[in-house]
Parts: C-alpha cells; structure tokens; sequence
C-alpha cells in the first residue's frame, strides 16, 4: 500500500532568496529569517505526531529546514532526514547546484541525516547538471516521475517532503500558481500542502492529488482544475 499522505514542503528562505545577486552564491544557507520560519512551522504544523519519515532535497537550505522545522518528530520518533537527489531544484544556476557527497557529510556530521543513498549508482553525478539531472524540462520532468514512484513505493504512511519551489511545480504537477508568489513558483517559504496518492489514468503510473482540506486551508472553494486542463497549462508553461 502507497503512504497515506505526503506533506510537500518548501524550503526556508534562503540567501538566495534575498535577490537576483545572491544567486551565484552556490548551495546557499538559509538566513536568520529561514531559520525563524522554520522555527514557526515546528510550532504550527498539525500532523507533526503522525510523521514517520522526512525526505528532502541534499541541498543544505533544504536539508537544514528539514531538520529544525521537523526536530520534534525527528527527536520524539528518531528519525532521520533522508537525501534524495531527484528532489533538487530545475535550474543550473549556482544557487540550486548541490555540493559533494563529501562536503555534506562534513556538514551534517553528528546531525540525523541519512546519505547512504548518495553513494549508490542511481545519484551519480547528482550536482553535475548533466544529462538526467539537466536543468531540461524533459529531464526534470522525468526525475519528478522517479521521485512519485519512489515516495509510493514507501512503507511509511505519512511523509514529509522537503524541495524547493520551482520543483514542487513538477513533483505535484500543479501548474496554477507557477508565478503568483514572485518568480518562478507559488509557493511561499516554508508552504507545506498534502497530498494522496492516485494513479494516472492513462499510464497507470502514480501521481499526488492534493487532499480536499489542504486545497480549503489555501484556495477555499476555488474549484481543481481537470486532468486534462492540468496538463494543457503544463504544456504552456514548459512553452514559455
């Protein structure tokens, strides 16, 4: 059986998000703002008591927001936050270029953060930007569909997922608010929206329905789009 449910999280804000500038810094932290978010979501969150498992993209804002926004569920059920590389952001630039295996490991050293799977065949060459982690739609696209068949296969029934804004597009293939929240996503820091799992009906393979109360918590009774209509509004903006 698929997890019940998956929390998608947003990222605390990072340095990168201060300005347009700030986007060649590589891999960047989050700053004191990102850390009073998360401080804010470990307080508010709802369903910090059903957590069973916290997944998230291996760059360290995301890995960071991962481990203070969701410490009382890590430290009451000790879990630990697990990196997946497909969960990385789409773009090349400096500041959604992951670091070296090895350079997280020094980071997070001491911290609960599982990186076994960084060393298998599957996230080889994971910051490279090159060929399946290519900052292509085709190829971000695919690496979205790889993260869904993963998250399904999971024994856990309530999942966090920890990515970024421009990626969540993807992952959820929600396509509405791409550009309402500033550039590139509507997602605000530190956002989360939860999902089910449901199976496409043409290929069979799975995909996230937001749950009726996450959409009322941030839509009210604005009405879901179709199918159809979700990915005819993909089909534009992998246009534009």
């Amino acid at each position: 059986m698929p997890p019940v449910t998956i929390h998608c999280v947003r990222h605390a804000q990072g340095f990168h998000n201060i300005s347009v500038t700030n986007h060649a810094i590589h891999d960047p932290m989050l700053t004191q703002l990102g850390e009073e978010q998360c401080k804010s979501l470990a307080k508010n969150f709802p369903f910090m008591d059903r957590v069973d498992a916290v997944i998230a993209s291996p760059m360290k804002r995301t890995v960071y927001t991962a481990l203070y926004s969701f410490a009382p569920a890590i430290r009451d059920k000790r879990l630990k936050v697990y990196a997946l590389p497909e969960l990385q952001e789409t773009s090349d630039l400096p500041c959604d270029t992951g670091s070296k295996v090895s350079d997280l490991e020094t980071e997070f050293r001491g911290q609960p953060v599982d990186l076994s799977y960084m060393y298998t065949p599957p996230a080889k060459a994971w910051n490279s930007k090159l060929g399946k982690w290519s900052a292509t739609a085709s190829a971000v696209d695919d690496r979205a569909r790889i993260a869904r068949e993963w998250l399904y296969s999971r024994p856990e029934k309530e999942i966090v997922v920890v990515t970024h804004g421009g990626f969540l597009h993807y992952l959820t293939e929600d396509w509405m608010e791409k550009s309402s929240n500033g550039p590139g996503t509507g997602w605000a820091n530190t956002e989360y929206r939860s999902y089910t799992f449901s199976s496409n009906p043409k290929s069979g393979r799975p995909v996230l329905i937001e749950t009726p109360q996450s959409r009322a918590r941030r839509l009210g009774n604005e009405k879901p789009l179709t199918r159809a209509e979700t990915t005819n509004l993909q089909r534009v903006e992998l246009r534009t």
